[in-house]
């Protein structure tokens, strides 16, 4: 496509062409015209000549209803009044008949076409000038008379204005197109240089979402392409500053983890031991609550060990999570969960209900990893809920799309609409306690087992987070089958 300036140039031109065309075609039009009169005029002339010349040459008395014919034609033609004239000046034949008779003094007859001093003539327009033209008759040696002829040469001074008239209006036709043709241009080039205008705007405001379309290949169209790619090299530098804060981030994770590590492993450790170790001399002391006594060991047992694990992935946070997996059914993982969090919900009026179908199949996942995002959901959903409510699990399986979809859904206050892009960043918490790395761990436990985590969320109405997870394991996961 034409650049620009390229197409000023041609639409310039274009009009220049145009208008030269529309002047060329309206002249030779009234040239065509003015010569068509002219040519008309003097035709008539040359025949009042003619009879005017009979008249005179003729012994016979003459004739003046002839005459008086032929000027009711010759009128329209611009000939007003015809007088036939003997040398002695006696007007011998006219078209008007009350002037047969009179007599002209034959010195102030002016020979040739002169402007007539007459007064108003009757039945004209008084803006029209007469010409009087007198031509002598000579036949032979003789001179025989004059033949007077009021001519009304106006007609073409109409043509002429008339053709002034056309050629002005198409002038100004041909203007007027070039302005509207004009004012069509300028808008169409100015409006996206100001959204150009605008978008440059928002981008200084932070927002990299603005693109513009390529339409034209043009000055307009280059400057698009510029500015789009301007834009998404920020993306990419957004991008790379977001990534290299959150490796900032994780590197001040892992000093924490390290300098952290062993101080919590080792009461850890030494809890585990005393367990065993009370385990092995209360039970056989009191064997009417060995059930009980052993059911409480075996719970802190487990918790001591989930505390030993969640270490574990805290420290090895920024690096590569090694998967576990486990053919696992769903509502098992939940009946594992909930009784350690039954008497919290219970504390704080919260009913957890299930929609999980009972052939629902088992998953191929790490069941300590996903028994954590359990926790997860289930604990943040009651936090959000501190005057009590509802949690409700949902499970399905599509076999069509092969994959699971696990549903967390609850009463509470809901997420703001500007903080649902941050609450799976590491340290991002809305609560007064809380380190910020619950959503962040769990939404990485499901991305390494290939799946995808979303949230809906109303303020006032609840959140939803939605789990998908795939049947079958991405080939590049690096899970560590046992």
């Amino acid at each position: 496509m034409m650049k620009l300036n390229t197409k000023l140039v041609a639409m310039m031109l274009t009009l220049l062409v145009i208008a030269t065309l529309i002047l060329f075609i309206m002249n030779q039009f009234s040239q065509n015209d003015l010569v068509q009169e002219m040519q008309e005029s003097s035709t008539e002339v040359s025949k009042a000549i003619q009879i005017s010349v009979e008249d005179l040459t003729s012994e016979e008395e003459s004739e003046s209803s002839r005459l008086e014919d032929y000027f009711q034609q010759a009128r329209n033609k611009g000939i007003n009044e015809i007088n036939i004239i003997s040398n002695e000046g006696e007007i011998i034949n006219s078209s008007d008949p009350e002037k047969v008779g009179k007599k002209r003094e034959i010195k102030k007859l002016e020979k040739g076409l002169k402007a007539s001093h007459k007064g108003k003539i009757t039945g004209v327009s008084p803006s029209l000038r007469p010409y009087d033209l007198v031509v002598p008759v000579i036949v032979g040696d003789e001179q025989l008379g004059y033949v007077q002829i009021n001519l009304l040469l106006d007609n073409i001074r109409d043509i002429q204005h008339a053709n002034f008239i056309r050629r002005l209006v198409a002038t100004c036709m041909v203007f007027s197109f070039g302005i509207l043709l004009t004012f069509f241009l300028a808008r169409r080039y100015t409006t996206p240089i100001n959204r150009l205008a605008a978008g440059v705007k928002k981008v200084s405001a932070g927002d990299l979402s603005v693109t513009f379309p390529v339409e034209s290949k043009d000055e307009i169209g280059e400057l698009a392409k510029s500015f789009n790619e301007m834009v998404e090299k920020l993306r990419e530098r957004e991008n790379l500053e977001k990534r290299l804060y959150e490796a900032e981030h994780l590197s001040k994770v892992g000093q924490l983890a390290s300098g952290i590590a062993h101080e919590i492993r080792n009461p850890l450790n030494y809890i585990s031991l005393a367990i065993d170790h009370l385990k092995s001399e209360l039970l056989p002391t009191c064997p009417e609550r060995s059930k009980e006594l052993e059911a409480i060991t075996d719970n802190i047992k487990e918790e001591v060990r989930k505390a030993n694990y969640m270490v574990l992935n805290f420290m090895n946070y920024g690096r590569p999570l090694k998967l576990r997996t486990s053919e696992v059914r769903y509502a098992d993982l939940i009946g594992k969960a909930l009784p350690l969090l039954q008497d919290k919900l219970d504390e704080q009026r919260i009913r957890v209900a299930m929609d999980i179908p009972a052939d629902l199949p088992a998953m191929q996942v790490d069941a300590e990893l996903m028994r954590n995002c359990l926790f997860n959901f289930i604990t943040n959903a009651a936090q959000a809920m501190p005057e009590g409510g509802t949690i409700t699990l949902g499970a399905a399986f599509a076999p069509e799309e092969k994959r699971f979809i696990l549903t967390f859904a609850d009463q509470g206050a809901g997420i703001a609409a500007g903080d649902i892009g941050k609450i799976f960043q590491p340290y991002f918490t809305t609560k007064e306690a809380g380190i910020g790395l619950g959503l962040a761990i769990t939404e990485r436990i499901v991305r390494e087992h290939g799946g995808e985590l979303r949230v809906n969320s109303t303020v006032g109405s609840g959140t939803t987070f939605t789990m998908v997870l795939p049947v079958k394991k991405p080939q590049n996961a690096g899970y560590e089958q046992i």
